[in-house]
């Protein structure tokens, strides 16, 4: 009996990491058409969002039979208990990379990202699938070391970040405040996705050591902190 949980503990983690890799999918796709206004990358988008989604569901309904049947407890309780937050963080990172694809598609035929700041998206982009990519590793190994290399990535999505804030706001921006507030929100969601990545770490961490991880950026960002926040920066 126990040798059947602890398979269904691995294909929990498993399907665990998939779904970290899709969300690095769809922002490379999401991406893709933002930075290179390939609208039939986007177009790919909403349809590879629900196969995530179908995933995510159907991990949350085997982690909670598991809880029920098994009464899991100590690291086996830690792994069941992660897998429902870490689910629920890869579903908002393709949901976040969705809200990417859907920016690229209202500006179509236009470039939503002027030449300005192209190389800030470029690189939001790079990091956002580079630590997507790290979290399906961290969670697919259980390394916290691993962990540890997520949360040192999401300082370089920040520094992006307060770089974007600066060329928006400086004296040479020439596209006018319309743009300026579309590229705010776009920086956002990279950010939001980078800050989902972080958290799926943090879980792999705790459920590993037993311990939590901190690091410079702790704790939720703003938008999870407050329910009002628009439901696009969760």
């Amino acid at each position: 009996m126990r040798t059947e949980f602890h398979q269904a503990l691995d294909r929990l983690t498993v399907d665990l990491a998939e779904m970290c890799g899709r969300a690095a999918a769809l922002m490379q796709a999401a991406s893709a058409a933002l930075l290179e206004a390939d609208i039939r990358r986007a177009d790919t988008v909403a349809f590879d969002l629900k196969r995530l989604t179908r995933l995510g569901n159907a991990v949350h309904d085997r982690a909670y039979c598991l809880l029920a049947l098994q009464a899991p407890v100590a690291r086996d309780l830690r792994v069941v208990v992660s897998a429902l937050y870490i689910a629920a963080d890869a579903d908002r990172m393709g949901g976040l990379a969705s809200n990417v694809a859907r920016a690229a598609r209202r500006r179509d035929p236009d470039r939503v990202v002027p030449h300005d700041v192209h190389d800030l998206f470029a690189g939001m982009a790079a990091t956002a699938i580079e630590l997507a990519g790290l979290a399906q590793s961290t969670v697919r190994t259980g390394d916290p070391a691993l962990a540890w290399r997520v949360c040192d990535g999401d300082e370089q999505m920040n520094e992006l970040h307060r770089q974007l804030f600066s060329r928006l706001m400086g004296p040479r921006w020439r596209h006018g405040p319309t743009v300026a507030a579309d590229l705010v929100l776009v920086g956002r969601f990279y950010e939001r996705f980078a800050d989902h990545a972080v958290e799926i770490a943090r879980r792999v961490h705790f459920q590993a050591t037993g311990t939590q991880l901190r690091g410079s950026g702790d704790g939720p960002g703003i938008a999870a902190q407050n329910p009002s926040a628009h439901p696009a920066l969760r």
